[in-house]
């Protein structure tokens, strides 16, 4: 793993072994539920204790590179204020995504007076990681090599887990809606299912006295939740 990044400083021709490495991925679906995700490799090998997940408050729909721009921007506030969970400088950042991308990137770290490289993954017409880009350059690492190998590690990561962030949202979304269809069930009480019970599965096994049992919840309006679900 450290020949990777060694490979990885003489192809791209970096001025710092890149020990720390951040990744970024925006993803959504028709412009709902936009998150990305920030996943984070040190001396090649993946750190997940690291990872962060971030939901797209501000960006317009469909504008990934807003996106790209507000999540950057909100990551190194934070490093910034030194914040315990972003303190941590990267040595390089890389981001799915040809140009745009990179130029969202480098647009936020100018803004802050920050110096960090930044380069894209891309992929080929079968969404397989073709090579790593600059915004003016394409590097043809060699295919096989820990450095081709890493970086296909890096992008599947920040791929998956941005995709199941997503996912996350969405399934939550559509458990709140189809919670609203129960008698008694209001937001008030979707948040707090939620909360206690984590995932629509757990509400789904869960008995009358459980859901009775949860602070907010009358003997009533679990009953109903019980029956929509087993009946």
């Amino acid at each position: 793993n450290k020949e990777a990044i060694e490979q990885l400083k003489d192809i791209l021709g970096l001025d710092v072994l890149p020990e720390r490495i951040e990744a970024y991925d925006i993803s959504n679906t028709n412009g709902k539920e936009t998150v990305a995700s920030m996943v984070v490799f040190v001396n090649g090998l993946s750190c997940k204790s690291e990872y962060r997940k971030f939901k797209v408050k501000y960006a317009g729909k469909s504008d990934d590179y807003g996106a790209m721009r507000e999540v950057l921007y909100r990551r190194f506030e934070r490093m910034l204020k030194d914040d315990g969970k972003f303190n941590k400088k990267p040595d390089l950042i890389l981001v799915d995504g040809g140009k745009g991308q990179i130029n969202s990137a480098y647009e936020v770290l100018a803004s802050m007076n920050l110096k960090i490289p930044v380069y894209g993954i891309v992929k080929d017409d079968k969404h397989k990681t073709r090579d790593v880009i600059s915004y003016n350059n394409e590097y043809n690492i060699p295919i096989g090599s820990k450095c081709f190998m890493l970086a296909v590690k890096i992008q599947d990561e920040m791929h998956r887990v941005a995709i199941t962030y997503h996912k996350t949202l969405r399934d939550n979304k559509n458990i709140r809606s189809s919670l609203l269809d129960i008698s008694g069930v209001g937001k008030n009480t979707c948040k707090i299912l939620l909360k206690e019970f984590k995932t629509v599965d757990r509400i789904k096994r869960a008995s009358v006295d459980e859901l009775a049992g949860v602070k907010g919840i009358n003997k009533p309006t679990a009953q109903n939740i019980y029956n929509y679900f087993n009946n």
